[in-house]
């Protein structure tokens, strides 16, 4: 089975002399940061080619400050400006805050007592998080937000919601 990775933010800047790039992240602000020792950065064709972390910290509660191994100039940061950050699936479970929403990644969806699947993917908007599930084969987009949240088990990795009626009908031919 190939790795799944997750995205978990975007180089947004360079910083300083040193080559220092700043990662805008969605891991929570209480993210273990400096428990990340590779990231993952997607080149042409799909392929995640990874980039040692040789210094990691906290800048701000969405933001990390990171030195990548050979990238010790501006000039050199500058090539990595925009491009989306990856980390393997199940580092992400490791670095995220318990209550960021990618801690969700893997936990099984039920609508009311019917099983949906596993989340595959977890995407923030303004107003509601978007969890991408795979359903009886099928991706559908679950919503969480203040109407259909029931409960979030963190034990159990589960998560309860009441989807809108017909919802699922979208999905399923």
């Amino acid at each position: 089975m190939m790795e799944q990775y997750v995205v978990i933010g975007k180089i947004i800047a360079t910083f300083g002399v040193k080559g220092e790039l700043i990662i805008q992240h969605h891991l929570g602000e209480d993210v273990d940061a400096e428990a990340i020792k590779i990231i993952f950065i997607e080149e042409k064709g799909g392929k995640f080619m990874p980039h040692f972390v040789a210094s990691i910290k906290s800048r701000k509660e969405d933001e990390l400050l990171l030195i990548i191994e050979g990238v010790d100039t501006p000039e050199k940061g500058k090539s990595f400006l925009r491009k989306q950050v990856w980390l393997p699936e199940n580092e992400v479970k490791l670095h995220a805050s318990k209550n960021s929403p990618i801690a969700l990644l893997g936990f099984t969806v039920f609508d009311k007592k019917v099983e949906l699947g596993k989340v595959l993917e977890v995407i923030e908007q303004p107003m509601q998080i978007l969890l991408r599930v795979d359903y009886k084969g099928n991706e559908i987009f679950v919503p969480l937000n203040e109407s259909t949240l029931i409960k979030i088990d963190h034990k159990k990795e589960k998560i309860n919601v009441e989807l809108p009626a017909g919802l699922l009908d979208i999905y399923i031919n």
